[in-house]
């Protein structure tokens, strides 16, 4: 029976029992490492600490469509991450990202090593590093910035707020359902207008903003995300399918999306990513498992 009992906030929140679904074990209100863990360093200097989640999507996407337009430099080591073992508590991974989110870079390419954190952040930091998929005329910096910056605002309400109360908290709450569905079809509407006037995001050429937008909202559009797609009627934004379906076709993106991904279609899944015949060796692999 339901406990239909008021919930009324003590003075002082005190953290005394597991928060309830699917991530309980993992959250906690304190920051720091919690083992002692060091990461390993392959052979190319961008080495990159990550699973294959949207945010982790959006990087392994960039990495290699830079590869893709001719950046040997970018040539990278994507170590999995896995964050429902508590992989970004260990005290390395603390030492690139003090946050414990992942993904986290480290740029052994300079003459001191440097480390990026956040997704919105490593994006800026490859395309300034490469020149590459930020423009740099002022204007057209600008809206491709918003556009990027609008996706780190925008995405916790689609993940964090509707994903977790719609998908994966342990009761269902009508009210905050309702208001995280209105909050993401909202966005969705802000994304097919702007797209309806436009081939991406920034304009008409393929930027960092789309890279960041996509692995969230082109997902989300094509019922991939949360089992959500009839719930949100995903299919009457009719550009936002566009141009998901444009950015899915490129080569890089495939590749991308499936580093440090350990679900899925086998053929899909890479779990690390050290050189570019992974993919082809991955693929080998993954079909003989299924088989």
């Amino acid at each position: 029976m339901a406990d239909d009992t008021e919930y009324v906030p003590p003075k002082v929140w005190a953290w005394n029992k597991e928060s309830g679904g699917k991530f309980a074990s993992i959250n906690r209100p304190i920051a720091g490492p919690t083992h002692d863990k060091e990461l390993p360093v392959g052979r190319h200097p961008l080495q990159l600490y990550s699973m294959a989640t949207p945010n982790g999507v959006k990087v392994t996407v960039m990495l290699e469509e830079l590869l893709a337009a001719g950046h040997a430099g970018a040539e990278y080591d994507a170590w999995m991450i896995e964050i429902g073992k508590g992989d970004q508590f260990g005290s390395g991974f603390v030492g690139v990202n003090p946050n414990s989110k992942i993904p986290a870079l480290m740029d052994h390419s300079e003459p001191k090593p440097v480390r990026v954190f956040e997704s919105g952040s490593i994006l800026v930091y490859l395309a300034e590093k490469f020149g590459a998929f930020l423009p740099t005329e002022r204007a057209r910096r600008a809206e491709c910035l918003s556009w990027l910056f609008w996706q780190m605002g925008a995405g916790p309400y689609l993940g964090g707020g509707f994903g977790h109360f719609y998908a994966y908290a342990p009761t269902k709450i009508e009210y905050a359902i309702d208001r995280f569905a209105m909050e993401v079809k909202r966005q969705l509407d802000v994304l097919d207008r702007r797209l309806s006037e436009t081939a991406y995001l920034a304009g008409d050429d393929y930027t960092i903003a789309d890279m960041a937008v996509w692995p969230w909202y082109g997902t989300l559009v094509k019922g991939q995300t949360y089992n959500a797609g009839e719930f949100l009627d995903v299919g009457s934004y009719t550009h936002v399918q566009r141009w998901t379906d444009q950015i899915a076709a490129r080569p890089a993106v495939e590749r991308g999306r499936r580093v440090n991904r350990t679900w899925g279609e086998a053929s899909e899944q890479l779990r690390e990513r050290h050189d570019a015949g992974d993919f082809e060796a991955g693929a080998a692999g993954g079909a003989g498992e299924a088989g």
